[in-house]
């Protein structure tokens, strides 16, 4: 299912930022962590998710960093700072509120987080 840009666009800091909650990540492979942890229902691109980490790492909720991959090659990894998980805390916050109001609207029918 693909979402509209501006749904997905609001909820895709929050979710990069609870991916690399778990660990260091190069760009590729966040992009697969995400695909697979939200069972193959997100999907950012190249041209969403590098625009997004570089204006994570303005923000300072992320940190970047130049480091040889294992297959000897350059890679940016990327790790969440202390300012991204305050911010992810307040944000999981947020979006449990939101699902609840949602199923409100919706008779119960959605999950909360």
């Amino acid at each position: 299912m693909k979402f509209e840009s501006q749904l997905l666009k609001g909820i895709a800091p929050v979710v990069v930022l609870e991916i690399l909650s778990g660990g260091q990540m190069y760009g590729y492979e966040l992009s697969r962590a995400i695909e697979q942890r939200s069972g193959e229902i997100l999907s950012l691109g190249k041209g969403t998710l590098y625009p997004l980490l570089y204006n994570l790492e303005a923000k300072k909720l992320i940190r970047g960093r130049w480091d040889m991959s294992e297959s000897a090659r350059k890679r940016r990894y990327y790790s969440i700072t202390g300012k991204g998980k305050a911010q992810l805390a307040r944000q999981k916050e947020q979006l449990k509120q939101l699902t609840a109001g949602l199923n409100y609207v919706f008779g119960g029918a959605l999950v909360t987080v």
